[in-house]
């Protein structure tokens, strides 16, 4: 135990001495500081290129492709691949597998795997029904199916067979050319220099204002993100491109923080800290689609609990009374509801077809939004408003159902703006800040446009922005993208923007090769919530869009938000079936643990 204290103190002295040494020589005179970030401001955006495009790139290129779990041989000689956990049969061009008879139904049945490799079909309420082995299905009754056995679906016969030793082989091969993962080595070691470089900048400026936990917290990230990657490659996964999106992120969370509120870095950090264990454990729970479905009816009663938590014991914050103090710390309940949202209204294609599921998560959405209507948190609410939009197209595909749902929160909407004078006074300064530059949201996005306008490309310096005062509200949260543009520079602030947007076209992509309906809905939900929060930031701070008091994801500083952004990338994992990319998918289930491969 001595000896271990011992080292850790001998590299502790290493790293305080390097430091200390490295500052000394760049303070030796005041124009150091000027040429350091007059260098550094274009280090930063080679060094930011290089890790988001090398990720982002990595990300638009890989495929996800399809995994072949059986076939299902039918009577007219056709042999069909079956590529998804569910799968609906039927007539209708629209199904997964399309049986051209006139006795079946546009949706006669589904056919489902789960964990364990087990097979169900249940028939869902057709004209002519189904029969297993010369047994009429019972509709809406699951009956499990072994291989060889016989489905007759209108006068069509199907078998289903499961694949072969070989041709798990081949699809091991096929997925190894399909993905290209590229090593994520070189990334860390950038993305490691940027954040050495933003702590040094940081010293630079902040000055007598530097304080000891910003080193602490900079050391944590880069140590958190090697410690994970390391870890990860210890289990064979490869993929890290989301991860090293989300860690980059979280660097400029930090640089932010400490521009404007020194003292609080650390807090952020370890905000970033469970909000990586948070991923880490969602994406390990997610892959068992059995288990996450069980816990179902846990996230309604958690996320009820919280919303009703809130509404009691919340104190008003910029207009919205959505932030509860415990024990000398505040969070916001809402954010956390994000993840059990999501959780809940993501559905295997089993519960697609029950009416009374559909039912509760309607009912739980309406729930939300008068819980959040009450709290006056109008950016949130329509934050859930959007997910509950993609999510019920998800679920029905029902353009009518959608319009008249719309139509309904218009109505909602023009209710809230005339009962919430603060909402009203956000959306009568909306596309005329300049004119209300003095008082309310315009007096914040004036200052925030002249702000970022004062940035240019590369930016001024962390630290040395004008919007890092304390004394002008919300430029770390709100309107973070200001702050971002004026310190960091408009092409830093646009890769910001364009890492969202990578994640969301990557979810896009995903879902055609989903293993369940659960996966791609989860993943769907989550990337609406990531890209439209970031959109009502980033068009906010600028007078294209009212000021709505939401977050930009993974940037903003914020615990809670912070530990949300996190957790929505799980759901973005979890839908990521590329060969050993994601720990939200066991090795097992992509078919590497076959006897004799030496592959494993």
């Amino acid at each position: 135990m001595n000896i271990l204290q011992g080292i850790l103190e001998a590299i502790g002295d290493f790293f305080k001495g390097l430091l200390g040494g490295i500052t000394d020589i760049f303070s030796a005179t005041d124009s150091t500081e000027l040429i350091y970030t007059a260098i550094a401001r274009w280090v930063f955006i080679f060094l930011a290129v290089f890790v988001l495009l090398k990720s982002i790139l990595s990300l638009l290129r890989s495929k996800n492709p399809s995994e072949v779990w059986a076939y299902l041989h039918l009577s007219t000689g056709e042999n069909l691949p079956i590529t998804h956990w569910e799968n609906v049969i039927g007539r209708s061009k629209s199904c997964d597998i399309n049986i051209d008879d006139p006795r079946v139904s546009r949706n006669h049945g589904t056919l489902s795997r789960d964990n364990k490799g087990v097979w169900t079909y249940r028939d869902l309420g057709s004209t002519n029904g189904a029969y297993i082995n010369g047994d009429k299905v019972v509709p809406d009754e699951p009956v499990e199916i072994e291989p060889g056995d016989n489905i007759d679906i209108g006068v069509t016969g199907c078998t289903l067979f499961p694949i072969s030793l070989e041709e798990r082989r081949n699809n091991i091969e096929m997925r190894k050319m399909d993905t290209i993962l590229l090593s994520p080595w070189l990334s860390l070691i950038a993305l490691t220099i940027f954040q050495f470089m933003t702590w040094l900048q940081l010293k630079f400026a902040l000055k007598d204002d530097f304080v000891p936990s910003i080193t602490m917290a900079f050391i944590g990230i880069s140590a958190l993100m090697w410690g994970y990657v390391i870890l990860l490659r210890s289990m064979r996964r490869k993929g890290f491109e989301m991860e090293t999106i989300a860690f980059f992120l979280s660097t400029l969370s930090l640089a932010v923080t400490a521009s404007k509120y020194p003292e609080a870095v650390f807090k952020q950090f370890i905000a970033i800290a469970v909000g990586v264990v948070l991923f880490f454990f969602m994406c390990a729970y997610l892959r068992n689609l059995n288990r996450a479905k069980a816990i179902q009816k846990l996230m309604y009663i958690a996320a009820a609990v919280l919303l009703l938590f809130n509404l009691i014991f919340a104190t008003s914050k910029f207009g919205a009374n959505n932030w509860v103090e415990f024990g000398g710390i505040s969070f916001q309940p809402s954010e956390i509801v994000k993840l059990a949202y999501i959780w809940v209204g993501a559905a295997t294609l089993d519960q697609l077809f029950e009416k009374k599921n559909s039912l509760i998560f309607m009912i739980f959405s309406g729930f939300c939004f008068c819980c959040l209507a009450l709290m006056g948190d109008f950016g949130t609410a329509l934050i859930f408003f959007v997910t509950f939009l993609v999510i019920s197209f998800l679920r029905s595909g029902d353009f009518t159902k959608l319009i008249l749902i719309v139509g309904v929160a218009f109505v909602g909407g023009l209710m809230v703006l005339k009962f919430k004078s603060y909402i009203a006074e956000r959306f009568a300064s909306w596309g005329h800040a300049w004119d209300y530059a003095d008082v309310g949201s315009g007096f914040q996005q004036t200052r925030t446009m002249s702000a970022a306008a004062s940035g240019g490309l590369v930016g001024v310096g962390a630290g040395k922005g004008w919007l890092s005062d304390p004394s002008i509200p919300a430029s770390d949260t709100d309107l973070v993208f200001g702050m971002l543009t004026e310190e960091w520079g408009l092409i830093i602030a646009i890769l910001a923007v364009l890492s969202i947007i990578t994640l969301s076209i990557f979810a896009v992509r995903s879902i055609w090769a989903g293993r369940s309906t659960y996966y791609t809905i989860a993943a769907c939900s989550a990337m609406s919530m990531l890209l439209f929060q970031t959109i009502l930031n980033v068009f906010g701070s600028v007078d294209l869009l009212p000021l709505t008091g939401v977050t930009f994801p993974f940037v903003s500083n914020g615990g809670t938000s912070m530990m949300a952004s996190w957790g929505l990338l799980a759901f973005l994992k979890s839908a990521d079936t590329r060969q050993n990319a994601s720990i939200a998918i066991s090795l097992s289930e992509k078919g590497l643990a076959v006897e004799g491969d030496d592959d494993i």
